[in-house]
């Protein structure tokens, strides 16, 4: 369902929290157990099931593995018979961490944070100390000091117990958090002295902090740069203040903000606009621009057809492209008869670059001329760039040589991009360049995304799984055990906590080596948490463990689902993990929950549909009731699309209405690839590109044998003469 790709943290349901806390103490004959399962767990490893224990040490191995978890019968590839695991240990015993504590520091841990999070800051002060010798009262302190750093007491800075919880906690996540913290606070007082001696962020840094540095060495006698200024700028409290006064000294003036004011434009970003223009604009243009971003044609027809100044032409020109948000044949035509023949042809082509690129978001033919109208000089954004190859890739006949030609203008840093260096590659090989086309496909080849499988499967690769890494040994499993940043990381994950855990595991892995990568993923999937086995395992760059990184959690009862109704489970797996990362609490931005990420009123619709008499909203997030109307809304959305999974996947993202029209906004058959290309929104684009690469990969896994994207991408043709009308939501 439609969700944010980088989703807010996700908090479990107060009955797993609870769970968590029921495991945390073991009887005296478990404990004993304890001592003897890393020897049981050596026995085990060879022949037990791929997320309980140690993967197997061979390609073919682990893909029989992950197909015995993935599906309810074991043993269906090549007659292979499955051999039972020799025993049976639950992965959280076996390689996780020992039951949490529950003592009375613990306790205050958890009351500190409800304290913080209801800002009953004499609560959470009490808290404090007897939070003492907990692993996590560091966080109980931190929460205090971040408060009295923005709150002084007494109106002064505790520097005192500032430094001495950074030196008590060096080199933790909680050191560099609150360094960031205090660069922030420090620069809004303007205390850059104290930011100069604070250094830099490891890890916790951001926009905030890097416009702060840069302000304070500013201050202090380090004059910056506008190209180091606008490096480092984002929309924020601090960045503007960055901003403020470098214009003020005038490092920054209109040919540094002039571009940028155009770019808050071509984004909708009005408020930064209007800022943006009070840095160049006298009060009474600025006034104006407030105007007319409000009502481009009503401030236009009042406009001298002659404007003489550079603020009164820029003016025009913003007017003018803000008029393709209502009507852009409207515009076109405004702009063709009363406007091109009195504006300079450079801001005439940004005009026409703005109308071409909402042109393209609505998939509208004259996209392409209005680009090429606006010529390969004008100067776009690297989205607007990047939608001028797109409606290129639209046309009937594409003329590859304007395509290379678009790509040679984008900045080194996005042509670098694996998917401009695949649309180039895809130019070179059809102006008959083979070489060079060969070349810039082997530079993405060994990539393990949507690209790299496409330029793989042009050099004539099949999509396989690489050659697995050694099974990580006691030693590697025994030191991620030890790690005191996984150990805190782990701790709150069981509580729920995982907008404190997700930075606090993050920062851990910091400096890692594969090896070590390896092993905090297999912690992670002993601890059942699911999304950091994934997204650790990814970080590794020479060392490969597909079972971590395309992990098949919960022993085969999704593929149960996905076959029972015809489902591809590979197809299935690859949703989940681009929907949810098999977080079963998760829940995105705009409310939509669970492992397939149901939106409510869908999740009710489709529990009418198939008669779940006994569905009710609070049932959205457990296992089997998401999973059944997860694959069965799919199903829908899959059959009402003529079985593609391309429109299937648009359809389940971003609703299934859209991926028909911009189908029926083609009228010829394209590739798939070119169909995922272009579709409008970020979101959904990068959403089916990584659907289709999972899928790719768990078929692999699954099958054991060599898969293909460009054939599960297919071809989508022309929408049918007439298509029915679904009630689907």
């Amino acid at each position: 369902m439609k969700r944010d790709l980088e989703a807010g943290p996700y908090q479990k349901s107060p009955a797993m929290a609870r769970c968590a806390r029921r495991r945390r103490v073991l009887p005296p004959s478990a404990q004993a157990l304890r001592r003897w399962l890393p020897v049981l767990a050596l026995v085990a490893t060879a022949c037990s099931s791929v997320d309980a224990q140690q993967r197997a040490a061979t390609p073919a191995a682990n893909a029989n593995a992950l197909e015995r978890q993935a599906q309810d019968q074991a043993g269906q590839q090549a007659g292979q018979t499955a051999v039972p695991p020799a025993i049976a240990v639950p992965p959280v015993v076996l390689a996780g961490l020992p039951p949490s504590p529950d003592t009375p520091a613990r306790r205050a841990v958890i009351a500190a944070r409800d304290a913080m999070t209801a800002k009953q800051w004499s609560v959470l002060g009490a808290m404090v100390p007897q939070a003492a010798g907990d692993p996590l009262a560091p966080y109980a302190e931190y929460w205090l000091l971040r408060y009295q750093l923005w709150n002084p007491p007494g109106g002064q800075v505790p520097t005192a117990a500032l430094q001495r919880f950074m030196q008590a906690y060096a080199g933790t996540y909680l050191e560099d958090r609150l360094r960031a913290d205090w660069i922030v606070a420090a620069g809004r007082s303007g205390d850059f002295e104290t930011v100069r001696r604070l250094g830099e962020p490891r890890g916790a840094g951001n926009a905030q902090t890097a416009c702060t540095i840069l302000e304070a060495r500013h201050m202090t006698g380090q004059r910056a740069t506008a190209a180091q200024a606008m490096a480092v700028f984002k929309p924020s409290t601090s960045c503007w203040q960055l901003y403020d006064q470098l214009v003020a000294d005038q490092v920054l003036g209109w040919d540094q903000i002039e571009p940028q004011l155009r770019d808050a434009v071509e984004d909708n970003r009005l408020a930064d606009a209007r800022r943006l223009g009070d840095y160049i604009f006298e009060p009474r243009d600025a006034k104006a621009l407030a105007t007319l971003l409000k009502d481009p044609m009503k401030w236009l027809v009042r406009q001298s057809k002659s404007p003489v100044g550079r603020n009164e032409k820029e003016l025009v020109v913003i007017a003018l492209a803000r008029l393709a948000r209502s009507d852009v044949s409207v515009a076109d035509s405004y702009l063709a008869r009363e406007w091109a023949r009195h504006l300079p042809k450079a801001d005439v082509a940004w005009v026409r670059s703005q109308y071409a690129l909402i042109a393209a978001l609505n998939q509208d033919d004259r996209a392409h001329d209005w680009y090429r109208q606006a010529g390969e000089s004008v100067r776009l954004t690297p989205y607007n760039h990047a939608w001028r190859v797109r409606v290129a890739l639209r046309e009937p006949r594409i003329d590859w040589k304007w395509v290379l030609a678009s790509i040679d203008q984008m900045s080194p840093a996005q042509q670098a991009e694996p998917g401009w260096v695949y649309w180039k590659a895809r130019g070179l090989a059809a102006l008959g360049r083979a070489d060079a086309a060969r070349a810039a496909y082997a530079g993405i080849a060994d990539q393990f995304n949507f690209y790299g499988q496409l330029a793989a499967e042009e050099l004539g690769r099949s999509i396989v799984v690489p050659p697995v890494a050694q099974p990580v040994n006691d030693a590697e499993i025994a030191q991620a055990r030890a790690h005191p940043g996984l150990q805190r990381a782990v701790e709150m994950f069981r509580l729920g906590w995982r907008a404190e855990a997700v930075p606090e595991w993050n920062f851990a892995l910091r400096g890692m080596s594969d090896r070590q990568l390896l092993a905090a993923a297999e912690l992670a999937r002993a601890e059942g948490i699911y999304d950091r086995v994934v997204n650790t395992s990814e970080r590794t760059a020479s060392e490969f463990d597909f079972t971590q990184r395309y992990i098949a959690p919960f022993e085969g009862r999704v593929s149960a689902k996905a076959r029972a109704i015809d489902l591809d489970p590979a197809w299935v797996y690859g949703l989940i993990r681009q929907e949810s990362r098999f977080v079963m609490e998760a829940r995105s931005h705009v409310g939509a929950s669970g492992l397939m990420q149901l939106m409510p009123a869908t999740a009710r619709w489709v529990a009418r549909k198939i008669g779940m008499d006994d569905f009710s909203p609070a049932r959205v997030h457990d296992f089997d009731v998401n999973t059944e109307l997860g694959t069965q809304y799919l199903n829908m959305v899959l059959q009402g699309l003529d079985g593609s999974q391309v429109l299937a996947s648009a359809g389940y993202n971003a609703g299934p209405g859209r991926p028909r029209n911009w189908r029926a906004s083609f009228g010829h058959s394209v590739e798939g690839a070119i169909f995922a290309e272009t579709i409008p929104f970020t979101e959904t684009r990068h959403y089916v590109q990584n659907v289709m690469s999972n899928a790719t990969y768990y078929a692999a896994l699954f099958t054991g044998q060599p898969q293909s994207l460009k054939a599960r991408l297919g071809v989508i043709g022309p929408a049918p003469a007439a298509v029915a009308k679904t009630d689907l939501p």
